[in-house]
This record gives structure tokens, sequence and C-alpha cells, in this order.
């Protein structure tokens, strides 16, 4: 849960909590928006192979969910609310725009433009009433209801039956009219108006993310118009303009590039949250418009770089424009505090109203009858109405903000952040804390413990005692790979000092990559030997980077690497040799797998993160004549990441936090669930949750151990079967009795991996969420979205 604070006494707090507000919303919302355009693209994709699909295959589909998944897996679509069907929508609405995959000549001549001349005057005019101005719109005022909720709102209700009573008491029904209960009627009104005015004063700070959105649009911009590239106002762009961008600047709308520099980057960490710049290119990288390269979206930043694009969309057409449409329109969830602060007025006016109606009838039944001179009906309606206001806790707002304020100031102590009051009893009513390993679990400080050829492994300072020999081939490779294939540099202020104690510019794992190859030797004498002519940096999706380098000497200059470092289950599949320990590279089979498996699996079983590293050498020069053209690099990079060959395993070791232990036990007392959530290989990633205390069972269940409960319980799954597959499930369901008796005090523990994610279906999330302890691996952004997603639809709070 990310929360942060802000200081409602400074100047422009509210705009600033605004911001930061839109900022988050707006990364979420475009996050969400890409995993469900991507599944729209997915579905789309499965619907059209179903439908091509023989009759033989559909009726052999249909019987398999017949038999599994009769009465178990059912379609749940109640479950898609208003807010999914609107992703859905615009999801639709995303993957009709194929502007990305257009070549320039397409784009040109479909928006009627050229790059040299740009647009006449005339068709600028049409195009302008057409679409209207490049500008956001503002949300819906409604102000009636506003007005509405701010009057009738809370206490409120109340507030106005008294009011009302009083009034009436003075006028008509005053016999003489009491200017006593004139001055109650208006003191009462005062209070109403006064709670209302408060209101106002909330609704416009809130009001004020539209300003935000505003504020991160550019007002002017370079476009070709008439043959001139001239200063353009942002607003009065339209679709076909060229327009030209160069570092610092802020894209003004949505851009379909035709031309950009080697080193044009974008700057997308306001609407995805990574900070790394992306690299521009002409050609489309991926089939999902929210995801390609060669669109530059209204509102992210000009890093470095320059580069021509087309205007495709303006205005609320743009992705930024969607987005501020489904984040203005979007229903805040009220907290756990709103809604039992909602209950608790329900019960006090239910009550107000019972004993003010009993004090009426006790006065119509009894009173007027016995002492008709005691209580008038003015005076019998004015005391009904002071026990209503004696029921109204006027100092509830007042108590609920100091109290929340003080907590606040507690957690600010211990270096959490607050920026919204409500969220401090929610984070108290979380039961399910979701976190990540590296860094949040572990210290982040990770250096390699074990390097390893096949089936050989040895200890950084063996490595540094062979690779002295100057003889051995395969540690020389081993330092290659390692040394030109990471994106981490020494800070050159600390070169001075040993190599632990030095500042590194990078990641904690290819920071521990390059202290174990400066160890061997100085990393500075490689690189001047080679080269860069592309890197693909690692990502959470990929889980690998890779490094073209050139060697720069004479005699070297016909030595062109491709290095590559990752995930080994990634790496795996693209390799086709492996060398051993004294160098010679033998065929990759069968059984040299099960030895490199067996070797990771036992570093990993210790809690160690274990990377391959693997290269391709080319006798010739497939890239050079395109080293000037990113896109088609990029493309032609991405081709010959094949045909690899094994260099070496690393392990890598980060270490828990001397803290967390404890930190586990104490919130699993308090009843809170924590799961870990991770990229890292699942033996790693469990055995780093032993350590943590996350996990505490000798066994743990798996996929397979899911889907059996699932088919147990699915009603009349079993009827029918074989009697093969029939003994074979109720042993599964046998072993599954045993194995839950043997769990400490009835808790449960699940390790699964990203990929054992995909077609689960809603019966295997309800039996996922219900364990205790759960370890998820190697998970992609989406994933991790996923399984949030997931425990919040079970009435979970989820930080």
């Amino acid at each position: 849960m990310e929360i942060q604070i802000v200081d409602t006494r400074a100047t422009g707090a509210a705009h600033d909590e605004a911001a930061l507000r839109l900022e988050r919303n707006m990364t979420i919302e475009y996050r969400t928006l890409s995993v469900q355009l991507s599944r729209h693209n997915q579905n789309q994709a499965r619907y059209t192979e179903a439908e091509n699909q023989p009759f033989a295959a559909k009726w052999k589909d249909w019987m398999y969910r017949k038999l599994h998944i009769h009465g178990a897996y059912t379609q749940r679509q109640a479950e898609y609310n208003e807010e999914q069907r609107k992703l859905e929508a615009t999801a639709g609405e995303l993957d009709s725009l194929k502007f990305h995959l257009d070549t320039v000549d397409q784009t040109l001549a479909k928006f009627g433009t050229s790059p040299i001349q740009g647009l006449e005057d005339a068709a600028i005019t049409r195009r302008r009433e057409r679409d209207g101005p490049n500008t956001l719109s503002s949300p819906p005022n409604r102000i009636f209801l506003k007005l509405f909720e701010w009057l009738f709102s809370g206490f409120c209700p109340l507030l106005w039956i008294a009011a009302i009573f009083v009034w009436i008491s003075w006028k008509p029904l005053g016999r003489p009219s009491s200017p006593q209960y004139l001055a109650l009627g208006i003191a009462i009104l005062i209070v109403i108006f006064l709670q209302a005015g408060f209101s106002a004063y909330q609704e416009w700070t809130t009001s004020r993310v539209m300003s935000s959105i505003t504020g991160m649009l550019p007002s002017e911009t370079m476009a070709m118009r008439n043959g001139q590239l001239k200063k353009v106002v942002a607003s009065e762009l339209v679709q076909g303009d060229v327009v030209h961008v160069r570092g610092g600047d802020k894209v003004p709308a949505d851009l379909r590039m035709i031309e950009t520099t080697r080193d044009l980057c974008f700057d997308r960490s306001m609407l995805t949250g990574e900070s790394d710049a992306i690299v521009a290119t002409v050609d489309h990288t991926d089939e999902n418009y929210l995801e390609t390269r060669n669109i530059a979206v209204m509102g992210t930043h000009v890093t470095q770089g320059s580069g021509v694009g087309v205007v495709v969309a303006t205005g609320d057409s743009t992705v930024m424009g969607r987005i501020a449409k489904m984040t203005a329109s979007k229903k805040n969830e009220r907290t756990l505090l709103q809604i039992e602060i909602t209950r608790f007025v329900i019960v006090v006016a239910i009550l107000s109203l019972c004993i003010g109606a009993i004090l009426i009838i006790i006065w119509a039944a009894w009173l007027r009858k016995s002492f008709p001179t005691f209580l008038f009906l003015s005076d019998a309606l004015v005391n009904s109405s002071g026990v209503i206001i004696a029921f109204v806790p006027e100092g509830l707002p007042i108590c609920l903000t100091l109290t929340l304020t003080l907590i606040a100031k507690r957690m600010q102590r211990q270096n959490v952040l607050v920026k919204n009051l409500t969220t401090v009893e929610t984070l108290g009513s979380v039961n399910v804390i979701c976190s990540d390993k590296t860094g949040t679990l572990t210290q982040n400080r990770m250096s390699v413990v074990n390097a390893g050829f096949i089936d050989f492994s040895i200890s950084p300072s063996d490595a540094k005692l062979r690779f002295d020999s100057a003889t051995d081939v395969a540690m020389q490779r081993l330092y290659q790979t390692a040394s030109l294939c990471n994106s981490a540099t020494f800070d050159p202020t600390t070169l001075n000092l040993p190599t632990d104690e030095r500042v590194v510019n990078g990641d904690a794992t290819d920071s521990a990559i390059l202290r174990f190859a400066e160890n061997l030797r100085p990393v500075s004498t490689i690189h001047q030997n080679y080269c860069k002519l592309h890197e693909i940096p690692f990502n959470s999706k990929n889980k690998w980077m890779l490094s073209l380098r050139q060697g720069v000497a004479a005699e070297s200059q016909s030595s062109l690497l491709l290095l590559v470092k990752g995930a080994p289950d990634v790496l795996l599949p693209r390799c086709t040799s492996i060398q051993d320990v004294d160098g010679q590279v033998h065929q990759l089979d069968k059984a040299t797998i099960d030895r490199l498996q067996t070797l990771q699996r036992q570093w990993a079983s210790c809690g160690q993160r274990v990377l391959m590293l693997c290269r391709r050498e080319f006798t010739d020069n497939p890239f050079a004549d395109i080293y000037d053209r990113p896109a088609d690099m990029e493309r032609a990079v991405a081709q010959y990441n094949s045909e690899l060959t094994v260099v070496g395993l690393v392990g890598i070791e980060d270490p828990p936090r001397k803290e967390i232990p404890h930190v586990v036990d104490t919130c699993r007392q308090a009843g809170i669930r924590v799961f870990m959530v991770t990229g890292d290989f699942a033996l790693t990633a469990a055995a780093i949750a032993r350590q943590c205390h996350i996990i505490t069972n000798d066994h743990v269940d798996t996929i397979e151990d899911i889907r059996a409960q699932a088919l147990s319980q699915a009603p009349g799954a079993m009827v029918d079967m074989p009697s093969s597959v029939l003994a074979h499930t109720t042993a599964e369901k046998i072993t599954l009795a045993v194995t839950s008796s043997a769990c400490n005090d009835g808790i449960r523990s699940l390790v699964l991996s990203g990929s054992e994610l995909v077609g689960l279906q809603n019966e295997h999330w309800d039996i996922i969420c219900g364990y205790s302890e759960i370890v998820f691996a190697r998970t992609t952004p989406e994933q991790k979205l996923l399984i949030v997603q997931q425990l919040r639809s079970r009435e979970n709070y989820v930080a």
C-alpha cells in the first residue's frame, strides 16, 4: 500500500494532493487498461481459433469440459461490474486503433499530410470544427446533485426535521408565537449550512484533479504548417498535424512517430510507473497500442533526442483523455471508516426519530387529555426536536479528525507517510499483505556466492585463482559475459576504495555481478576493448538482458558477441550448446539440461537467485546495415537471440532483513496473512519465505493440489468417470486429507509460479485465497495485478 502525507496547512497543499492522487490513479488505470487490451486481443485470437476448429476438436473440448468442469467451473458473469465493463469498452476502442501498425506512408496518406508541407489552413479549420480543440473536457458539474448531497448527507436530515418542527412551532402553531423558537430554528439552519459549506470546500479541493491534468499538458509546440515550421498553441493542434519534438518537451497530443533519432526516448513514468525511459521507434514493437514504442502518448516527456510525429488523436480521444475520463467518472470506494460512520448515522437516526415519535404519541394519548394546559402542540414538537438534536454527536467529526491525525503522526515517526486520513483506519483493517522479495523482505545487498559450469560449482575466491592462471577458457568467457552484459557502473569518485565499498550505479543484481567481475579483473580493461552496438535492458516480462558488443582493436574487429544473462528457465529454450569447466563446447542434450537444472535447484533451495550467462559469437556481421535504424536493429537482435551457448551459472545471495521474521510473526498474531509475490524462481522464493517465516510448514502444496481440490469439490464431477480416473482422484483426496492433518494448526502453505496462474477459474482462486501461507513466484506485473484483484474480490483488504 502506497501511503503519502500532505501537510494541509501548506500553501497549495490541496493542489499537490490532487496531483499526487491523479498520478497514482493514472498509473493504475493505464496499467489496468493495458492488461485489459492485451486480454481483449488474446480473447479475439482464441475466439477466431475456436471458430476455425474442426467439429471433432470442438466435440472433444466440449466433452472435456462436460466431464471435468461440470458443476464446478461455472461462469460468473455477474462478477464483472460496471468498472470492468467500462475497461472492456475502452480496450475495445483502443483495439480498433491501428495507427501504430500502419507504415509511415500509410499514416501520411490516411491523414492527408506531408512531413515537408504539413497541413494547409483550410484543412486545419475543417478538422478543428470536426474534432474540437485539443483540450481535455471537464467532468460534468452536476451542481444541483452536489447541493442536495451537501445539504442532506450525514446527520443533516435529522437537523432538517428538527428545524421544520421548530419553524412550524413558531408559526402557524405557536399561539402566541415565541421568538425563542424562531432563534432556535435559525441556529439549526446555520449549523446545516456550515456543514454544507465544509462539504463544499472538500469537494472544491477534490475538483482540482482536472486542473492537475491540464497542468500536465504543454502550452505550445512546434508544428509544420504550410511548409513552415512554426510555434503553435497546443490546444489548436488537429489530426494530421506534423509535430517536431525534442529533449525537454512535453508531447502535446498522441503522435505516430515517422522520424526518430537513435537516442529519442520518452518518459512514461506518470502512466506506467516505470522510471526507465523507453526508446522511440518508427515501426511498431507491440500489437498493444499502449505498449508499442512508435506512439508518443500525450502528456509524456521527451527525455532526449528529437523526432517528428503525426498527430493521430487529440483531446478526449487521446490515451490521456480516455484515462482522465475513466478516472473522473470512477466512483470512489468507501473506506471501512466511512461505512461504519454511515451505519452509525443510520442507527442514531432511527433511535432519535423513534424516541421523538414516542414523545409525540405520549403527549397526544395522555398529556393532552389529562393535562390540557401543561403542553401545547408547538411545545411538544419543540421538545421532540430537542430530543432529536440531542442525539446528533456534534463533536464526532472533530474527534475523528483529531484521533486519525494523532495516529498519522505516530505512523510518521515510524517512517510511514499518510496521504489521506481515512486510509489510516483502512490500514488497520488490512488482513492480507502482498510483499515483494528483493529490497522489501531482503536487504537488497546482493553478492555472488557461487559460479558454476554444468555440475561443477566454484566459490568467488577459487574463481579468482582459476582466472589468474590465464589458461582457464571457461572462466575467461564467464568474466567476459559478466562484465559486458551489465548495465551497472562504479561511481568514479569511489574507484579508489575496495570493490565491496564502492558505490555502484545500477540495480542490485547487476551490482553483484559487476563486483564479482571486478574482483577477477578491472572491468574497465575489457570495456576499452569492446564497443556497445545495442542493448535490451532487463524487464520483468522478458526476465533477461541482452548486449551486442564488437571488438574495437584491429585484430578483433571481426569479433561480434551477443551476450545474454537472465533466468535459466527462460533462456534454456534459446540455447543449443554449453561449455564445460574446461571450456569445451558440447551440444545441449537432455542429460546435460538435467544436470544444469539440478545445480540450479541446489542453489535455489539455499535461497540464492540463479542467473544463466549465455553468448553467441558471429563470424560475420548481420547488423552492419541497420545500425541507424533502431526498430530494425531491435527486431534483428531479437531474431538472433537464439542458438546460444551456455557459459555458466552464478548464484546470488540476498539475505533477509533481520527484523522481517519477527514482523511476519507479529502480523500473523494480528490475523494478517503475509504473502510473497516475486519474480524469482519458485525454489529461491520458497527458501527465502522460510527464512522470513512466511512459510512454516514442511509440506507445501502446488497447483496440482489446487486442481485436485477443485475437482473433488465439484458436485457431480465424478459421475460417469472411468474407474481408473475415479480411483486416482480418490487417492488424491486421501493424500490431501493426510496433508491437511499434518499442517501446523490447520495452516496450509502454497507455492505457485506465474505460468500456473494462466487459465485458473474462480473455483481455483476460491481455494487459493483460503491458504494461510502463499508464495507467488515468477510473476509478471499483470499477474501481480490479477492476484490483488482476486484477493480483493473475496472481501480481503490487501496492502
